[in-house]
């Protein structure tokens, strides 16, 4: 009796020992896993010919570098276009502000390919980015290594053109960045991908106000399932004073909002940092293609330019 006792205490060890290794290995997964999938690019439906255009992925060659970066944001991380480290040619920048948890090294696929269309392009590993002071630091980063030989940065940063994107907590980020933090006027565009809404922002301490933002901002989110209701889209549009382009996305969610809107998001960027008055067409005049596009609603342009 007491060996069937042993031989089952054993047998019961090594599945308990089975199932730890499973779930630890469940667990390195999941922290490893990529919020955006590396094939969205050729996945994600399109409603428009300009939002296919820049959906597909740009003409350059991407690669990456990184460098330590205090505390929890552990890394700053840049993609660029290979061809940067030959030439004397300035790219524009975008700064990117992650999610809460969601680090930049889960958006490769995402910085790949707006890298690929031109532009350096900037993330962090800060698990709170709320205040914008991690996107702050890592331009301020970007820019010291523009102004430092042997950086292969240096001199390649085109100063005049930086903008900055960001999704949910990023989101709000994006409006802190730009109007609190030291570095806030080198922008000069924006993107804020479903941000937190301004009365749930405010219940949790992810406080913005965005009637102090002072560049053009494209608001996408979805119009269920997001942690900010369409009429709260509406609301965010109407505050800012320096022109908006806003736009809902059925049949996604909060999490697929960081990706499937990025034709126009690239688009956005490529007409605002690269003058690409093709791209522009997406946002600009009464035959705008986001308003007439079958795959978005709430069509909201508020353009000064």
């Amino acid at each position: 009796m007491m060996r069937l006792l042993l031989k089952i205490l054993k047998i019961a060890g090594i599945f308990f020992l089975v199932l730890i290794v499973l779930i630890v290995a469940l667990l390195i997964y999941l922290s490893t896993r990529p919020f955006v999938p590396n094939n969205y690019t050729k996945t994600v439906d399109t409603g428009g010919e300009l939002e296919a255009k820049y959906l597909a992925m740009g003409a350059y060659e991407v690669k990456y570098t990184e460098a330590d970066a205090p505390g929890e944001w552990k890394k700053f991380e840049a993609y660029y276009p290979s061809e940067l480290e030959q030439g004397e040619r300035a790219y524009p920048v975008v700064v990117f502000a992650n999610g809460t948890g969601v680090y930049a090294s889960k958006y490769k696929a995402l910085f790949r390919h707006l890298a690929s269309w031109g532009f350096i392009v900037l993330g962090n590993e800060d698990p709170s980015t709320c205040t914008g002071a991690s996107a702050d630091a890592t331009l301020a980063w970007l820019l010291e290594q523009n102004d430092a030989p042997g950086s292969v940065f240096y001199q390649k940063v085109d100063t005049g053109h930086i903008g900055i994107s960001g999704h949910s907590q990023g989101g709000v980020a994006v409006f802190n960045a730009v109007s609190e933090q030291p570095h806030g006027n080198r922008f000069t565009c924006a993107v804020s991908l479903s941000p937190t809404q301004l009365d749930l922002a405010a219940a949790i301490g992810l406080n913005y106000d965005p009637g102090k933002m002072s560049v053009p901002t494209l608001i996408l989110a979805a119009p269920e399932n997001d942690v900010i209701t369409p009429e709260g889209v509406k609301s965010l549009s109407d505050a800012i004073p320096s022109g908006t382009v806003a736009a809902l996305r059925p049949g996604m969610d909060h999490g697929k909002m960081l990706y499937c809107g990025d034709g126009y998001v690239t688009a956005w960027f490529m007409w605002l940092l690269q003058d690409d008055q093709d791209a522009a067409k997406a946002f600009v005049g009464n035959n705008a293609e986001i308003l007439k596009n079958p795959l978005y609603q709430n069509q909201q342009i508020e353009m000064q330019r």
